[in-house]
């Protein structure tokens, strides 16, 4: 069998007054990330992932962010896109494995609904996809609550017809 692996990984600022999205879902906080997009970081570690699997490039190379048809886009677009991309190319998911390293807000309470999101979204069961949450130890922007970064793991295998 024909196997990938891709590494993905993002971050974003955070500001006051801005939403705050993660897998898909709005997350309850003061702060919300500065982006082109909806800043969705975690979709974007994926969608990074997937891509860097396939040595097929980046987020940016695909939907670069002086692009205005990308501006506010609703970043579960831009996943299901390369995934049809990945299809395309005779390959699917076998896992997705992600972190989230955010000081706050606490994300314990949202990753179940996080997990189930991705699922609709890339068609897979729910025990494919694990999704961390991680603080920094109050270090650096991260531990400052001035960013949260995510990194993500993929597996795709050979589509054998």
């Amino acid at each position: 069998m024909d196997f990938r692996i891709g590494n993905g990984y993002d971050i974003h600022r955070l500001e006051e007054g801005r939403k705050l999205i993660l897998g898909g879902v709005l997350i309850p906080h003061e702060k919300g990330f500065v982006a082109h997009s909806d800043g969705d970081a975690l979709i974007h570690a994926i969608i990074d992932a997937l891509l860097g699997a396939l040595a097929l490039g980046d987020i940016g190379t695909h939907f670069p962010d002086n692009d205005e048809k990308y501006k506010n886009i609703d970043s579960s677009i831009l996943l299901k896109n390369v995934i049809n991309l990945i299809n395309n190319h005779n390959y699917e998911i076998v896992n997705i494995d992600t972190n989230i390293i955010a000081q706050k807000p606490k994300l314990a309470p949202y990753i179940s609904k996080i997990v189930e999101n991705l699922a609709l979204l890339t068609n897979l069961n729910k025990n494919q996809i694990s999704v961390k949450a991680k603080t920094n130890e109050k270090m650096d922007a991260v531990g400052e609550c001035k960013a949260i970064t995510t990194n993500c793991v993929v597996l795709l295998k050979k589509i054998k017809y």
